[in-house]
């Protein structure tokens, strides 16, 4: 039985590794195919196959089921921008957002839509995520709301590496995005169960704020209680981040196991003081088991019953029915039930990343505890628990495109005792505490700081250490972790040496993996990031790199730096920017300085604006030279000019001050204007420049970035006539308050003839210049089918 489970497991993951998602029909022709052949084989090795494909093929069509079902609620194309009237309920706890904003989301019971949509509400979605800006401090005037919302497609940055907005938001079942106009209170909305729920946890969280609000750690304190994180801090992510103990504040196994273990303890000591016939010892174990599940299923309740929650709480359950069995069940039999049943209750689960972390680590421990004949002790039980988990983990970050931070495993040891043993029967007893004595609450929040600011201190303390975090790839962290847990199990000490002597030649690729140079690219190429309202494009080839731009930074809300550049820069080898260049000192342009140089090492700067740039560095980094005239640059075979208008001094558009910079391959077939943010009239004096005589050569292939993301201030007439570009590339954010790229703009490069890109639909761009031609790659196109594909046709929109 376990082989169909794991089959059908797998059929669900298979789903996630295909371009689009199978006809459900199809399939279900093809499960009654392989069924029929099982029972009319007469062999029983075909039948033992033909068996696993049928459950194979079970649990693909029920995650293309689920897939379908949630990718056809849409909300049209011609619905997007427009003010829309709904009525539902809100269905998450609000957090407070960037620009003194509201967020929460928004499940839809009524859609109040315009005369020409009516009559297809059946697929437009039923949960939104809404942001509520210019509220003057308001609060929701209830539970059940009519909110006038202009919404959205869902729609994030599509590159290589790095976090995927778009996906987040299918995972979590958000099929729009929108911001509110008007709110008003709705008590005509019908309030089922769900309803309740949420608006039960609405004023459990109220509760929990005006009994502890006044806590100095009460962000954690929330965290820990209820899995309420909307008042955790950029800085409380940081720390948590750097010592690898987010898990600690995502309620999960670690919560949940400590509430079974506390419910069990005490069930297990009542049931001692009855007398000895009232209860025999196999109906005592049941009765501790239902109250163990009871207890959890009460805790993850109050936290919110998320995805992470009801994954944990599964897998306590399952883990307790494998206790009270004893030797009958097998660990692994018990594993397996958990991941069949986890993804027959949520198939979308293979999306998170948590998903994969809680069963590997599972499974390391498993193999490390399962065939051990006598107990290590607690104090040596979790020692060799954190060590299998750090290594054995090692390959599942490593794919994930993560390192695994060496100052994690220090936290861990020290974090998940201290909040076992210490933090969380603290804050249990403390909570029950003030609900029946408040005039404790004064010392009881003087507890919960103490105890949390020993947790604080030193989490805080291990992530200023200068410790590595390396990814020296899948194999090198597969080999890792296959000797450490060798390591592990194997009693003998001889071979616990031999493997630590084997395991070193991988830990010193960790620690200086990235360090020495750039990989090596033989064809030139040149990326040109989705990053939003903003640009970066970075351009290599051989061992040396430019990096042009860096994108929007937004302190405390997005840099494009941290969640697109360094995963990127990673993802390609890129140890070393030999020459970075900051068109000018635009926040959409310059963002994140001080986190790249942080990161990355950059042998040189140059800008069209020093000061500011310097500025915005704060301190970092090489001394910005001056963008002039004459100033060239090679990155492999090709050769960067760089220019910018000669009465720089008298520019008074920072805009105008913009580095240029020209790519032209050895055999000149191939060039590449980035203009920066320039206006007219800086285009105006460009073609009377010797600089850019060669830059009109009829023969070569010309690509261009458009200047400021197509801004009707740029790009006139006479200018795109000059260039006569091939194919013309617009950095720009979806549906932007800008509006760019203007649709005159649009129109100007396309009656040119040139062939027009925009990052918002196209993702990541990629540019390799080999042999005769030039192959143009979207991101998108190669995006997973939850992820929209480009639009072909974006400018009439």
């Amino acid at each position: 039985m376990s082989g169909s489970l794991v089959a059908f497991a797998c059929g669900v993951i298979l789903l996630y590794t295909l371009p689009v998602v199978p006809p459900l029909k199809w399939l279900i022709v093809a499960l009654l195919s392989v069924l029929y052949g099982r029972f009319a084989s007469t062999s029983r090795r075909v039948s033992t196959v033909l068996m696993f494909f049928v459950w194979l093929l079970a649990g693909l069509a029920w995650s293309s089921w689920h897939a379908s079902d949630r990718l056809q609620l849409t909300l049209p194309t011609e619905l997007e921008g427009e003010v829309v009237d709904v009525s539902g309920y809100v269905c998450e706890i609000p957090t407070e957002g960037s620009f003194n904003s509201l967020r929460f989301s928004f499940c839809v019971t009524r859609w109040r839509l315009p005369e020409e949509f009516r009559g297809n509400d059946t697929t437009l979605p039923a949960k939104v995520r809404l942001a509520w800006y210019g509220r003057e401090e308001q609060s929701l005037p209830g539970h059940r709301l009519r909110l006038k919302v202009v919404l959205k497609q869902p729609h994030g940055a599509i590159n290589p590496a790095g976090f995927r907005y778009e996906t987040w938001l299918y995972r979590k079942g958000f099929r729009a995005t929108g911001t509110i106009r008007g709110v008003d209170s709705d008590p005509s909305v019908p309030c089922g169960l769900h309803c309740r729920y949420m608006a039960w946890r609405q004023q459990l969280a109220d509760t929990v704020d005006a009994n502890m609000g006044e806590a100095r750690h009460y962000p954690l304190v929330a965290s820990l209680l209820i899995g309420y994180r909307g008042e955790m801090t950029p800085g409380h992510w940081e720390v948590l981040k750097a010592t690898g103990t987010i898990h600690l504040v995502a309620i999960s196994g670690l919560h949940l196991g400590l509430i079974a273990l506390g419910a069990g303890f005490l069930v297990r000591r009542l049931l001692l003081w009855l007398p000895g016939p009232a209860l025999t010892p196999r109906y005592g174990r049941y009765l501790v088991y239902i109250s163990v599940a009871l207890a959890s299923m009460a805790y993850s309740l109050a936290a919110g019953f998320t995805v992470p929650t009801r994954r944990a709480l599964v897998m306590v359950l399952v883990a307790g029915w494998v206790v009270i069995h004893g030797r009958q069940v097998s660990p692994w039999r018990g594993l397996v039930l958990a991941l069949f049943l986890v993804l027959l209750a949520d198939p979308f689960s293979p999306l998170d990343q948590g998903f994969w972390l809680s069963f590997g680590a599972v499974t390391v421990l498993v193999v490390v505890f399962s065939r051990r004949l006598s107990s290590p002790g607690w104090a040596g039980a979790l020692t060799l628990a954190q060590v299998a988990v750090f290594a054995g983990l090692w390959p599942v970050l490593s794919a994930l495109g993560q390192g695994q931070p060496v100052s994690g495993l220090l936290a861990n040891v020290f974090a998940i005792p201290w909040v076992s043993v210490v933090v969380m029967p603290v804050l249990m007893a403390g909570a029950a505490l003030i609900s029946l004595l408040p005039v404790s609450q004064s010392w009881v929040l003087g507890c919960f700081d103490l105890v949390l600011g020993v947790l604080w201190s030193v989490l805080e303390w291990l992530s200023t250490l200068d410790l590595p975090a390396g990814n020296p790839g899948v194999p090198a962290t597969l080999g890792v972790a296959a000797l450490a847990i060798l390591a592990l199990v194997v009693p003998s000490l001889r071979i616990r040496l031999l493997v630590v002597l084997a395991m070193a030649p991988w830990l010193l690729l960790s620690q200086f993996e990235g360090r020495n140079g750039n990989r090596w690219v033989e064809v030139p190429e040149v990326w040109v990031w989705d990053v939003g309202q903003g640009l970066s494009v970075l351009v290599r080839h051989q061992d040396q790199v430019l990096l042009y731009d860096t994108g929007p930074s937004i302190p405390g809300v997005f840099s494009a730096v941290e969640s697109v550049l360094i995963p990127n820069l990673s993802n390609l080898g890129v140890g070393v920017i030999n020459t970075l260049v900051i068109s000018h000192g635009d926040s959409d342009h310059a963002g994140g300085l001080p986190l790249l140089f942080d990161s990355v090492p950059v042998s040189e700067t140059i800008t069209g604006e020093p000061g500011r740039v310097a500025e915005r560095s704060g301190g970092g980094g090489p001394v910005p030279l001056v963008c002039s005239r004459g100033l060239s640059r090679t990155v492999g075979e090709l050769t960067l000019d760089f220019w910018q208008q000669p009465e720089v001094t008298t520019a008074t558009d920072a805009n105008d001050t913009s580095c240029v910079v020209t790519i032209t391959t050895a055999d000149r077939s191939f060039q590449m204007l980035m203009p920066g943010d320039i206006t007219r009239t800086v285009e105006s004096g460009m073609p009377g420049q010797p600089h850019f005589a060669r830059l009109t050569d009829p023969e070569a292939y010309r690509v261009v970035l458009a200047p400021h993301h197509g801004s009707k201030t740029s790009s006139s007439g006479q200018w795109v006539r000059w260039l006569d570009p091939d194919l013309v590339i617009f950095s720009a954010g979806y549906r932007h308050r800008f509006g760019h790229p203007h649709p005159s703009v649009i129109e100007r490069y396309r009656a040119a003839g040139s062939q027009t890109l925009n990052t918002a639909y196209s993702g990541a761009i990629r540019l390799r210049m080999g042999g005769s031609s030039l192959k143009v790659d979207e991101q998108r196109q190669s995006a997973p089918f939850w992820i929209r594909r480009p639009v072909t046709d974006w400018w009439a929109l």
